[in-house]
């Protein structure tokens, strides 16, 4: 079992951004509205993180799951890298491991929790797209308006300053092949945004 995982991390990881199989533009957000310039980042973040035609519902090491009517919380061996040998319930667009998933719905998430002792949050794609974007726009979250940031050209302090919780984007522990891009895909999401956006 932990060959298999190893075989599918290690070809996400060392294939060519130019191999067709590569997904580099990533697929439109499920969400509706919002500002470009995050919406953007948000698809810049998921060519780094989870770069698979069906982003929404794809567990770290390439498997997909069917239910998403909540986090599927699989632990997942983790075969290479800084963190081998543990585990990582890693899942979902935007990767989110199950407590920060927790952590930041029961912030974030617009349909609150249904269950009294039991967080059940929907792990849609819709709401993972919405919580990571109400994360994102949250200036007390990150100690800085990264909004703002992307429209004065700062891309550079946006990744850095998100490193720390998405390691794929260029200053974090865990860079991939496409970590080197993401400036290129942003650009080109960013392009495609504004123009929907005008629409």
């Amino acid at each position: 079992m932990v060959s298999i995982f190893w075989q599918i991390r290690q070809s996400r990881l060392e294939r060519s951004p130019l191999d067709p199989t590569w997904d580099v533009t990533p697929t439109p957000l499920v969400m509706q509205g919002g500002d470009p310039y995050i919406r953007a980042l948000m698809r810049t973040i998921s060519a780094a993180e989870s770069n698979n035609a069906r982003p929404y519902s794809i567990l770290y090491g390439g498997e997909h799951v069917a239910d998403l009517s909540q986090h599927p919380d699989i632990c997942i061996p983790i075969v290479a890298g800084p963190n081998v040998g543990d585990c990582t319930t890693a899942a979902g667009r935007y990767q989110f491991i199950t407590t920060t998933w927790l952590e930041k719905a029961d912030q974030y998430h617009p349909v609150p929790s249904g269950f009294l002792f039991w967080d059940s949050y929907s792990f849609k794609p819709e709401y993972q797209d919405r919580v990571v974007y109400a994360w994102l726009t949250d200036a007390n979250a990150w100690g800085a308006d990264l909004p703002q940031l992307l429209r004065e050209g700062n891309l550079t302090e946006v990744l850095w300053l998100l490193s720390p919780t998405w390691t794929s984007l260029g200053y974090g522990i865990e860079p991939n092949s496409m970590t080197d891009q993401l400036p290129e895909i942003y650009q080109q999401m960013l392009d495609e945004e504004m123009q929907a956006s005008e629409r």
